[in-house]
């Protein structure tokens, strides 16, 4: 017999929701603001409901100014606030980097810890319905880059309740990353509140010939693909860093260091991104006697597409990671390629997550 806190299938989208409106229920000091939140499409339904519960004082739209918006938000968590700014598209966060950047990033450490800004900072990344150059990109690893920003990347709504929770009661700034093609995948989730806290990776899928490590969505995308390289004779351990700053090399280390070979699958560019922090981690992590193969997947060297037959060359899927992994682990063997027909993205298939 079931309990009412036991797990149950929700949506990605939903578990986001229902994380913000417990937080609530339990900090009143936690509010969420930002451009659209209280419009009737509720920021792909991960606002609903909590203008009518919690009232405008708590919930409400700012203006199109993300710097002065963000300044606003930092105050307020300087003043024991718990605010959640939501900027929709992570390309929109490029017009307040010097207010993350230059000063919720850095006042704890400039005030000598008597100073704490408890913010999560709501963003979305990835193709939707062709939205190119300006809507697309996945600027996670800028933020990686800066001492006192932690970053989430949750890939199923499991941890996506657990991340929002951890984040809201975190006394530093998060950046929270979601992928818009997760919002209508499902996972099992407890109805209780929990948190998801960071630095701890999870090992989604056990193996010995090839390590993969999938950041938000291509996690999935990498559980996807290791199926496929299953029934190819090929065992891949997929990996899911959950939290990218703090990140847990050292799950991702010993799983390498023992397959010897490490792919790593991002949603954004090659250069100087978060794919190439893992790799240089784990490379100096295990040293040069470990011998292990490495290879990185994320977008191409050139601006997001918006016709969908360049995105599907543009975006990494399950039959390319699965291509890269039989690579890395049968060198010596003739190129091998799945069915197209089994290599759609997980939104497109529904795909449930690892649970």
């Amino acid at each position: 017999m079931s309990t009412p806190d036991a797990p149950r299938p929700l949506k990605y989208v939903d578990a986001l929701r229902e994380a913000v409106e417990q937080e609530m229920d339990r900090d009143e000091r936690v509010f969420v603001f930002g451009l659209d939140v209280d419009d009737h499409k509720s920021i792909q339904g991960s606002t609903r409901g909590l203008l009518q519960k919690f009232g405008s004082d708590r919930v409400f739209t700012t203006p199109l100014s993300e710097d002065a918006m963000t300044g606003i938000a930092i105050g307020a968590a300087m003043a024991g606030m718990r605010p959640i700014h939501v900027h929709i598209r992570m390309d929109f966060m490029l017009l307040c980097m010097n207010q993350l950047v230059n000063i919720a990033a850095k006042a704890s450490y400039m005030w000598g810890g008597q100073v704490k800004v408890p913010l999560v900072v709501r963003s979305m990344i990835g193709k939707s319905w062709g939205q190119g150059a300006q809507h697309s990109q996945g600027l996670h690893s800028m933020f990686m880059h800066v001492p006192g920003l932690k970053v989430a990347a949750p890939s199923n709504a499991h941890d996506a309740k657990g991340c929002m929770i951890a984040a809201i009661r975190d006394d530093n700034p998060v950046v929270f990353m979601e992928h818009r093609l997760l919002y209508g995948t499902e996972t099992d989730v407890p109805a209780a509140p929990f948190t998801v806290e960071p630095g701890k990776a999870r090992i989604c899928t056990h193996g010995d010939d090839v390590t993969i490590v999938g950041i938000s969505n291509m996690a999935q995308e990498a559980i996807r693909a290791a199926e496929l390289l299953a029934e190819a004779g090929v065992q891949a351990e997929v990996i899911d860093p959950i939290w990218l700053k703090p990140l847990d090399i050292d799950t991702i280390a010993a799983s390498a260091k023992r397959t010897k070979r490490l792919l790593v699958v991002d949603n954004g560019w090659e250069m100087c991104g978060a794919s190439a922090e893992i790799v240089a981690a784990v490379l100096e992590s295990v040293g040069p006697e470990a011998g292990i193969r490495v290879q990185r997947m994320g977008f191409a060297a050139t601006t997001c597409p918006t016709s969908p037959w360049l995105e599907a060359e543009f975006y990494p899927n399950p039959g390319t990671i699965a291509q890269a992994a039989w690579k890395l682990a049968r060198p010596d063997q003739p190129d091998w390629a799945p069915s197209p027909d089994r290599t759609k993205l997980a939104y497109q298939v529904q795909f449930k997550g690892p649970f």
